[in-house]
């Protein structure tokens, strides 16, 4: 199975997306199951400096790429800084 570039999520980084490999999470359908919890606890077991990203909207961020809904994930994206939604 080929993984795809969870860096075009919002608020995924190289260093998450190899901790999100890692954990086997490596597609955009992976990570669009994925529940926000439990991202959450895979980010608070990588480290400190991890758990300061809020991992609510990769999801639905992920399945909008699964699906290839690219126009449709870059509005998205367009309200989020860092994966939330700007205040």
């Amino acid at each position: 199975m080929s993984k795809d570039d969870l860096k075009k999520i919002e608020g995924i980084g190289p260093k998450i997306a190899e901790i999100l490999s890692s954990k086997g999470i490596k597609t955009f359908a992976d990570l669009s199951k994925a529940k926000a919890d439990n991202l959450k606890k895979i980010l608070d077991e990588a480290g400190p400096k991890f758990n300061i990203h809020d991992p609510a909207t990769w999801s639905k961020q992920a399945a909008l790429a699964a699906k290839g809904s690219w126009d449709e994930l870059k509005k998205l994206q367009d309200v989020l800084n860092a994966g939330k939604t700007k205040k």
